[in-house]
């Protein structure tokens, strides 16, 4: 590990936004950390915080938290929240598929998730963020009438979750084939776009989003 990661990591034990492997918010997450009692969403696999942050300063009424194993990212992400003065995000690192250890059942209000890594290859199916083994994992802090919420560049990972939905037989809320050509971006997506969304579209690729329930 560089030198300038390390120097992120050791700064991120002094940071009051970044919770480093730490479930001692567990069940109270609202009341010790953001001190209110707003609805609590997640962002996963958030990277530098786009999305979480485009959010907390659409949503002053909801809280939000960030979660990414890399903690050099996450540094990042809360720097940028600290300088835009956003008191209602913050950033966990932890593994995803072991979120239950930092929430309570029905703690969680909703879940976004943001252009994560398709995994294509060959038998790499059970990684993907929206596969039935991380939906079980949702089900464990989501509130029953919770939503999962997908935006991605990636055809394979948008029909891969509309076929989990149609087999687990769960309800859609909102489903856009192509966000953009919809003119759903500003309306119903904030206006929010992260950094690799720009490069996509730079791209010509299609944006695709679906929401929906798992309960």
């Amino acid at each position: 590990m560089g030198r300038p990661k390390l120097e992120k990591f050791a700064a991120i034990a002094t940071m009051d936004n970044i919770f480093e492997l730490d479930p001692s918010n567990k069940g109270a997450w609202t009341k010790n950390h953001f001190k209110n009692h707003h609805p609590l969403v997640l962002e996963l696999a958030c990277g530098k915080g786009d999305y979480a942050r485009g959010l907390a300063k659409v949503f002053p009424e909801k809280n939000f938290l960030g979660v990414d194993i890399k903690g050099h990212r996450l540094f990042t992400a809360a720097n940028l929240a600290t300088k835009a003065e956003l008191k209602n995000v913050a950033f966990i690192r932890a593994q995803i598929d072991h979120l239950e250890q930092y929430f309570e059942p029905g703690e969680i209000d909703e879940i976004w998730i943001t252009f994560p890594d398709p995994f294509l290859r060959e038998g790499q199916a059970k990684k993907r963020l929206t596969s039935p083994k991380f939906l079980e994992v949702y089900r464990k802090f989501l509130k029953p009438d919770g939503l999962v919420n997908l935006k991605t560049d990636s055809p394979q990972l948008y029909a891969f979750t509309k076929e989990v939905i149609a087999e687990q037989n769960l309800r859609v809320v909102k489903d856009y084939s192509d966000v953009y050509a919809m003119g759903k971006q500003e309306t119903e997506l904030y206006g929010i776009q992260t950094y690799y969304e720009g490069l996509h579209l730079k791209d010509n690729r299609t944006i695709h989003f679906i929401s929906f329930k798992i309960d």
